[in-house]
């Protein structure tokens, strides 16, 4: 079988399906019937021979499923690209599918994104997870770029070094005398209430490993999954917290929030990596990311 071979408005029923989370609300974006919908996906199984789709629940791609999603998501960029190119009349708006982890969503990534979308008519879609875990949304084809902490790019993608998050751990200074009023050491620590992100953040549990020789379970530890309610809960002196430096700085600033430990921080590296087939518009946004980001990121 050849791509050519594809019909794509298979694909972008598998597509709707898939954002949508709902065969009923694929239909309704589409304006077809849930049969429809239900037809087009098995035409398109038939045509190429084998399941693309995992009817469980969240509903997931399989891995050619994956394959053909990213690229038809890079066709319908290019193609509105080239519509945008040569209507004067008819402007299209591009999706961008964009995964991101939250704590550079919460402090840099906004206003690296805002040139464009001023200039662009774009819709974007932002996958927030662990900066470890936004590159399997890119290898599974689900968006066309990504924040990571990995610097190897997926095959058929470029990766840039955008610079270092720094992490820094903080607390208010009630917090300070009510659980820290001899320092900043493993027994405290032990009855200090502290943060995680989710089951798949381990930056809090590696921290209290390597430099206090504390196991997961040898303190009180709250899952917060939001990077506000972090700087929210810390602030109110309900625990104490890793936060970025970029997102700290203020406070620490005027008093509000204390470093704890200063001669340690935690410092992890940042890549953007783009479809290279991704268009124009990626090209744009990528240089404004990489350029905004060189003059608020640390490079060294």
């Amino acid at each position: 079988m050849k791509l050519s071979d594809i019909d794509y408005k298979l694909l972008k029923a598998l597509d709707s399906v898939l954002s949508e989370q709902s065969f009923e609300r694929a239909a309704q974006r589409l304006h077809l019937t849930q049969s429809a919908i239900s037809q087009r996906i098995k035409a398109l199984e038939s045509q190429v021979g084998q399941p693309l789709l995992i009817r469980s629940q969240p509903l997931m791609p399989t891995e050619l499923g994956q394959q053909l999603l990213g690229h038809y998501q890079r066709v319908v960029q290019l193609e509105t690209e080239l519509v945008n190119q040569l209507n004067v009349d008819e402007t299209r708006v591009q999706a961008l599918p964009l995964a991101v982890n939250a704590d550079s969503l919460a402090s840099w990534l906004i206003p690296a994104l805002t040139p464009t979308l001023q200039q662009q008519r774009v819709e974007m879609n932002l996958y927030v997870e662990d900066e470890s875990r936004t590159w399997q949304r890119m290898r599974s084809g689900e968006v066309l770029a990504c924040v990571t902490s990995h610097a190897t790019p997926v095959a058929g993608s470029d990766s840039h070094f955008l610079g270092y998050m720094e992490y820094l751990c903080v607390a208010t200074p009630d917090f300070v005398q009510r659980f820290f009023p001899k320092g900043v050491n493993r027994d405290s620590l032990s009855h200090a209430p502290g943060m995680s992100f989710d089951q798949h953040d381990d930056m809090h549990i590696q921290f209290l490993l390597e430099h206090f020789s504390l196991s997961p379970g040898q303190y009180p530890c709250h899952t917060v999954r939001s990077s506000e309610a972090f700087m929210e809960l810390a602030l109110a002196s309900g625990a104490y917290s890793l936060n970025s430096r970029l997102q700290v700085a203020k406070h620490l600033g005027d008093g509000s929030l204390i470093n704890l430990t200063p001669s340690l921080q935690v410092r992890v590296p940042l890549y953007w990596h783009h479809w290279q087939l991704a268009g124009k518009l990626m090209k744009q946004l990528s240089e404004q990311i990489r350029s905004y980001t060189q003059d608020c990121l640390p490079q060294q």
